[in-house]
């Protein structure tokens, strides 16, 4: 799911990036000015990223319960669904990494075989917690984005070896997964949780990639927005592009969207506005109020009302 089409990396080249580069973001709101406005943080206490950039309750009175009031989340089954998802997709492409190291670049057959069978592993660790129906309903998923990701791997494996034939392991290894997997950042810089981890990042080109298997939220932008300003923060060099991965199911498949996202002024001066709204509102704990239209599956919908 992280890895780009051709007619993706042409929309990038030829598409976002020249556009990008006649409007480059100013330098105040690249993540590597974080000691100076607009970016300097004003309250000392920490917000993870998802508790800035989810605007799923319209006031904000979900991160108020829990960062003020003290009220634990409630799984639902959105919620367990997503990491399950994450975590397999997860394992399948560090078990790749493992499996190429291991086998060398003449053990493609190995690969393939040790690799071929789904790892439910991730979906194991909640069946204790979950109904029956609900668990076939997740296997049979599982299976699915695990066959798709492992028929793209091998074809990844295939096309390199047969274009280098005499390429080493370690840069099998790289070109063939080009991603790093729940990238850990430090987010003190900019007043967030020094313990964050996205999705996924692409060296090859360079672009926060994040996973959603849900309905496309505008705000989902600020998610890509805020690991790009962290990345930069940290490591100073631009992070400007993103791109969110909507995965669905349909009839036995599964169709995979791609937004491509530039991340400009707009974007990065919307997530410093969330990012002081709710670090005011846990800092000084005020009370948003309860929000005139709430989603369905609220897992604080109960001590809301």
């Amino acid at each position: 799911m992280y890895f780009l089409t051709e007619e993706e990396k042409q929309k990038l080249v030829r598409g976002l990036l020249p556009k990008f580069r006649k409007n480059q973001v100013v330098e105040e709101l690249r993540g590597w000015n974080w000691n100076q406005p607009p970016l300097e943080p004003i309250y000392q206490k920490s917000l993870a990223l998802y508790e800035i950039a989810g605007k799923y309750c319209p006031t904000g009175r979900d991160l108020y319960l829990r960062k003020v009031e003290g009220v634990k989340t409630k799984w639902n089954q959105a919620m367990i669904r997503g990491i399950i998802f994450h975590n397999t997709l997860t394992n399948l492409l560090v078990t790749a990494k493992k499996l190429i190291y291991l086998h060398g670049v003449e053990g493609l057959a190995r690969i393939m075989a040790d690799l071929k069978e789904p790892d439910f592993g991730a979906l194991e660790s909640w069946q204790k917690r979950i109904d029956d129906d609900f668990y076939l309903q997740l296997k049979e998923k599982v299976e699915l984005i695990w066959e798709f990701e492992y028929n793209r791997l091998v074809f990844r494996l295939q096309d390199l070896l047969a274009k280098q034939p005499y390429i080493g392991v370690d840069s099998l290894a790289s070109l063939t997964i080009p991603i790093t997997v729940e990238q850990k950042l430090d987010g003190s810089f900019l007043g967030l949780s020094q313990y964050l981890s996205a999705d996924a990042f692409n060296f090859s080109e360079p672009m926060i990639l994040d996973l959603k298997f849900g309905q496309p939220r505008d705000f989902h932008k600020l998610t890509i927005t805020g690991y790009a300003l962290v990345m930069e923060a940290i490591y100073s060099f631009p992070v400007s592009i993103g791109a969110i991965i909507y995965p669905e199911f349909k009839q036995g498949r599964l169709a995979i969207k791609k937004e491509f996202q530039v991340i400009d002024d707009e974007l990065r001066q919307w997530f410093i506005e969330e990012r002081d709204e709710k670090m005011r509102m846990v800092n000084e704990e005020i009370d948003p109020g309860v929000a005139d239209s709430c989603y369905q599956s609220c897992p604080y919908y109960q001590e809301c009302h």
